[in-house]
């Protein structure tokens, strides 16, 4: 069973990751809105099938990773929620739809790229756990470690404005962005399928 639902989390990473993508080629924000409440799913679930697998020396970094994965789907549940139910239905003052919608650069932004930067922190715990014994495992725990860089941009940067004034309407700096996270993100998806998928019964 262990095996089973970290194989499936990593599968809904790698799935949820490369639809991303296409959605965001597409300018289809509703699609990418949809897609982004699975992906926290299918990480916790991953993050979890790598804790389960750690060794006792590096289990105290397996958990903080699992615990900041939880933090981080909190957040962007919250986001994309928001987004697919009150900004897309219900009639907001201009006001509202400055803090609420995603496309304007508001607090709801700030709390997708913290949610982001919460991940990229469980990211690195999670791969400082893994015990790499091949060359897969090797760029699974490297690719997961140096994602843990992206912390100091989404965490940081937002208080400058320059994500504000990227994701402005009319500008295509956050697409851009957003689409080399999911090039750089997809094979951590793909690497931990094939990494329990390997994983004896």
């Amino acid at each position: 069973m262990n095996r089973l639902v970290s194989m499936t989390g990593a599968l809904i990473v790698s799935v949820t990751v490369f639809l991303f993508a296409v959605f965001i080629v597409m300018d289809f924000s509703l699609g990418s809105y949809f897609v982004c409440m699975f992906l926290p799913i299918g990480y916790i679930m991953t993050a979890a099938g790598l804790q389960n697998e750690s060794e006792p020396d590096r289990r105290v970094a397996a958990n903080i990773g699992t615990v900041l994965s939880a933090v981080y789907a909190v957040l962007i549940l919250l986001v994309y929620y928001s987004q697919t139910t009150t900004v897309r239905l219900e009639e907001l003052t201009e006001q509202a739809v400055k803090v609420l919608d995603y496309r304007r650069g508001g607090l709801m932004f700030n709390y997708d790229l913290l949610g982001y930067g919460i991940m990229a922190l469980s990211t690195f715990f999670t791969g400082l756990s893994i015990n790499a014994k091949d060359k897969t495992d090797r760029w699974l725990k490297y690719l997961m470690m140096i994602h843990g860089v992206f912390f100091l941009s989404c965490f940081f940067m937002p208080m400058t404005g320059m994500f504000t004034k990227m994701s402005g309407v009319g500008g295509n700096g956050g697409s851009i962005a957003l689409l080399v996270w999911c090039i750089y993100f997809l094979p951590v998806g793909i690497l931990a399928f094939v990494h329990f998928k390997r994983t004896e019964r």
